[in-house]
């Protein structure tokens, strides 16, 4: 039941000298499951994401491994074999990306409804302007924005409707895989629970894969199957969420539950002396209100 298998997989960025941002990645996805990627800011993580569905610019480029897709009618498809004209066909239908920064990833001068279109006019042409149109309502419906909302401009909408936005646009072709890029950043605490359960549901009802990428440890161990701990391009730990949290084996991993406050018990403490341990620190307290 693999649907994205990700082997020995390599990022630099090709400057003097180079920086190996991803440093032999392998792990497989499940269908229907969700995969927590965590880790310290600069630790790979959106290198890694970008890497999957090649949509890395220079300085940075795969330099070994390689991201291999599982369709259901038993196709085995190399993204790094594909062509741009393939790249752009499979990309957005088969796996889709909700982006970090909601706002920044919106044209700020097109309407809702001219951007979700888009996606109909590309990859299903053949649908009629009244089809498009019903489906795009019928999307913002999905994931709880009122359909009147179409006509509006990104800034005419809050930051929670503009992340649901996202996600309408990322599962509009229905794809099997879904990577999500830290998507409830910089919302508060109320509506970063409400597009949470709106993930999960959508997951439970489409049956679609989801690699999701934050710092916020507790906040994978809610959300997910399995969680990878990632630090300076390697995957240090991988398992399901129960066992990382209970009997975590890496070094790197205890420090980083550890650095969460508890809402009850005795306050814990970092190890100081490194650059390394007060960048995690600073890091990963930063919990976007998700310490419940």
């Amino acid at each position: 039941m693999t649907v994205l298998t990700v082997e020995n997989l390599s990022i630099d960025y090709l400057v003097e000298p180079p920086v190996h941002a991803v440093r032999d990645v392998s792990f497989t996805l499940q269908r229907g499951e969700v995969l927590g990627l965590a880790g310290e800011s600069g630790c790979g993580k959106s290198t890694l994401a970008y890497g999957i569905v090649r949509l890395l610019k220079p300085p940075a480029a795969i330099v070994s491994g390689r991201a291999v897709f599982h369709s259901r009618d038993g196709v085995d498809v190399d993204w790094n074999e594909l062509g741009a004209k393939e790249l752009r066909a499979t990309r957005w239908d088969q796996v889709s990306m909700v982006f970090q920064g909601a706002m920044n990833s919106l044209n700020p001068v097109i309407s809702i409804r001219d951007q979700l279109e888009d996606i109909y006019l590309t990859h299903r042409p053949d649908l009629g302007r009244r089809e498009r149109r019903k489906r795009c309502g019928d999307l913002l419906e999905r994931v709880g924005v009122d359909r009147a909302r179409l006509g509006a401009y990104p800034h005419e909408l809050s930051g929670g409707m503009r992340q649901r936005v996202m996600i309408a646009m990322a599962m509009a072709l229905e794809p099997q895989v879904m990577i999500m890029d830290e998507p409830t950043t910089a919302l508060d605490v109320v509506v970063q629970r409400e597009i949470l359960r709106e993930i999960t549901r959508l997951r439970d009802e489409l049956g679609f894969a989801v690699v999701f990428i934050t710092h916020d440890l507790p906040l994978l161990l809610e959300i997910s199957d399995r969680i990878a701990v990632m630090r300076e391009g390697e995957i240090v730990e991988l398992a399901d969420a129960l066992t990382l949290y209970t009997d975590p084996q890496h070094e790197y991993t205890k420090r980083l539950l550890a650095s969460f406050p508890s809402l009850t018990g005795d306050r814990g403490s970092f190890v100081r002396g490194s650059v390394d341990d007060r960048l995690l620190a600073m890091d990963a307290v930063h919990i976007d209100g998700s310490a419940s």
